[in-house]
């Protein structure tokens, strides 16, 4: 098993595919010509499933696949194909652009459930938040995905004064489709122009939703990142990730592999440990694993505390989402 100092568990691997995607969401991608990590510094497909595998045989249980936008590299096929084969729960995180070009991969690798990020429910904001025209094939790939019997919660970053006054759209829209809509307060990142002044708390989104609608408290998992609710008559639940207002830091059992290869303990850690360069090199990885999952600070990567309004993102060191990997 891979434990920190702190006795957590840690049994949930996030493995970034590409830093690469096609929409350009302000929040996630710092400026309009990204320049993408190339080929050579990303991790192989035979090096992600051979560090996979040696994440599952210590003890790691789910495995999400993440990006950039992770369908968007050329063997992301052949890669969920391989990973559906270790035997652990694995799905994925997508902007549904391009799901339904691997409809089939998916359910041949056994992934039954998704994470879709989708921040408005206008067809013009979609395009001036993400700069692409791409929302109906989105919203015609959601209905798919449905239709095919996955289960899909829907990740809403919200930002004050973008979209928060969308929340109640979201909201109806679980009335009659069985989705979890998952509200994420802005968290800070490189280049996101993140502050507090933007950020919705949790307590404030109930107050909107609470407004219209009698909530539930519903049923939390083992290590859910997410406060979950639901409303009477509705097919669908929601649900609201606090990381900044009310973080969930002592129950975390999740690590995070980039793109290139870097283990991040942590989503707001500064520290990373290079596992590519090691592998490549033919060392044993595993030590590095362990030293690095043991060094788990208590708390949102020992970079800022609970006083979100005291955050200055200029002494922050993290890369941007983007490059990180959700």
């Amino acid at each position: 098993m891979l434990i920190d100092q702190h006795n957590r568990i840690h049994d949930y691997l996030r493995i970034s595919l590409t830093d690469n995607c096609n929409l350009r969401c302000f929040y996630c991608m710092p400026e309009e010509d990204y320049a993408f990590m190339p080929n050579q510094r990303l991790m192989q497909k035979d090096e992600i499933v051979h560090l996979a595998s040696l994440f599952v045989q210590n003890g790691v249980k789910k495995i999400r696949l993440t990006g950039g936008e992770p369908l968007v590299r050329k063997d992301a096929a052949a890669i969920i194909k391989a990973l559906g084969k270790l035997g652990v729960n694995l799905s994925m995180t997508t902007n549904a652009t391009r799901v339904h070009l691997f409809i089939d991969e998916l359910n041949q690798a056994g992934i039954q459930s998704l994470n879709i990020s989708l921040d408005t429910l206008q067809k013009e904001k979609f395009q001036l938040l993400t700069r692409r025209d791409q929302f109906n094939q989105v919203k015609t790939n959601i209905d798919l995905l449905l239709a095919h019997g996955f289960k899909l919660k829907i990740n809403v970053v919200v930002v004050k004064g973008m979209n928060d006054h969308e929340i109640l759209d979201f909201i109806a829209w679980t009335k009659d489709t069985p989705i979890q809509i998952r509200f994420i307060e802005f968290m800070p990142f490189d280049g996101n122009k993140w502050n507090s002044d933007k950020l919705l708390t949790l307590q404030e989104m109930l107050n909107i939703i609470g407004k219209e609608y009698k909530i539930a408290t519903a049923m939390s998992e083992p290590n859910d990142t997410s406060k979950r609710y639901t409303i009477e008559n509705h097919a669908g639940s929601f649900a609201v990730i606090s990381t900044m207002s009310a973080p969930f830091c002592n129950t975390c059992n999740r690590i995070r592999l980039t793109a290139d290869g870097k283990i991040k303990n942590c989503l707001f850690s500064s520290e990373e440990t290079d596992l590519l360069t090691a592998l490549r090199k033919g060392e044993n990885v595993l030590p590095l694993i362990e030293d690095s999952i043991y060094k788990k600070h208590r708390e949102l990567g020992g970079q800022f505390s609970k006083e979100f309004e005291k955050i200055n993102t200029d002494l922050l060191h993290n890369r941007s989402m983007i490059a990180i990997g959700g």
